[in-house]
């Protein structure tokens, strides 16, 4: 696909997305030289319409935007390219220029409703009353879900199987909270290594 830049006068628009979140980040215009020099760089260039010049996100803050992919839009109007941020995108020093960074996922949800039924001590929550229990019989929890999914996962019921699956990711995050750790400090961890 051929980006048209005759459509506005040259430029096109272009949503700027995080490429593990997909929350978008935000929005901004490339001419053809900014989006050839995007895609040779790997680093996000628009074309600034207040500085009427190539700009380079982040070449005064640092907080630089390595591109992850780009696409084109099926009228080939406009242009989507998600990213990995260095930093905060907004120069308002805030991560997104539509707000805080964003919860990820119903996973993340649940976390919330954990953490919210355990900080607010909801008489009658199963969740609650395992954390009560402590560190012993939460991680003891975890163990005997993870040997029911390896139990499961070498029978051929997928519903039995994504059940304990389900199982076992819940567990856990009771454990994560009853250590004092989130799903964002695990996954830290994984795009550590995964550099």
């Amino acid at each position: 696909m051929k980006i048209d830049f005759d459509k506005n006068n040259g430029l096109v628009p272009v949503i700027i997305q995080d490429n593990i979140t997909a929350q978008v980040l935000m929005l901004g215009y490339v001419n053809e030289e900014a989006f050839e020099k995007t895609k040779k760089e790997g680093i996000v260039t628009f074309f600034s319409r207040s500085k009427n010049r190539l700009w380079t996100k982040g070449e005064e803050s640092g907080n630089f935007l390595t591109v992850k992919s780009i696409q084109i839009d099926c009228d080939n109007d406009t242009v989507l390219i998600k990213v990995i941020p260095k930093n905060t995108v907004c120069h308002t020093g805030s991560f997104s220029c539509f707000g805080e960074r964003e919860n990820k996922g119903f996973l993340y949800q649940l976390e919330d409703t954990i953490s919210n039924r355990i900080e607010e001590k909801v008489e009658g929550s199963y969740t609650y009353s395992l954390y009560q229990k402590g560190i012993n019989k939460v991680a003891q929890k975890v163990g005997e879900e993870a040997v029911e999914l390896v139990i499961e996962a070498k029978d051929n019921n997928a519903d039995l199987f994504k059940n304990e699956a389900a199982d076992l990711l819940y567990h856990f995050l009771i454990l994560l909270k009853t250590k004092g750790f989130s799903m964002a400090n695990i996954e830290a961890v994984l795009m550590e290594r995964d550099k």
